[in-house]
């Protein structure tokens, strides 16, 4: 029998991209923006894939927090939960990603991004 649901639990913490933003918010390189902003400050299809081509599918999936181990690591339905503009975490990838975390019972990611996001405030 086929599944019809998506597992909650195929997705999981992807523990190089919580270092990296940890790292990224100790050095300052945060954008305090709101949540309303991430829709402007997310990156575009053609952002996302320039990336890729230029610095590869391991740097790609260190600027998303969820990532889905059952599926091919070189392609993007393997990756969820971006917080950042492939330079800056952005408070407001965090908020959203947060809140779709919590949305869909992923809660070793939404709590990854409640620590991120305490993180980024108490800076």
């Amino acid at each position: 029998m086929v599944p019809t649901t998506v597992d909650a639990m195929a997705i999981e913490l992807n523990r190089p991209a919580y270092e990296q933003a940890r790292a990224l918010i100790r050095e300052g390189k945060v954008v305090r923006d709101e949540r309303d902003d991430w829709s402007e400050a997310a990156p575009t299809a053609d952002e996302e894939n320039g990336f890729i081509e230029s610095d590869g599918w391991t740097a790609y999936s260190h600027w998303h927090l969820g990532v889905d181990r059952d599926e091919n690591p070189e392609t993007k339905q393997a990756y969820s939960f971006p917080y950042g503009d492939f330079r800056r975490v952005h408070r407001s990838g965090v908020i959203a990603a947060e809140s779709r975390a919590g949305q869909y019972d992923h809660a070793e990611v939404e709590d990854a991004l409640k620590k991120l996001l305490a993180l980024i405030d108490d800076a």
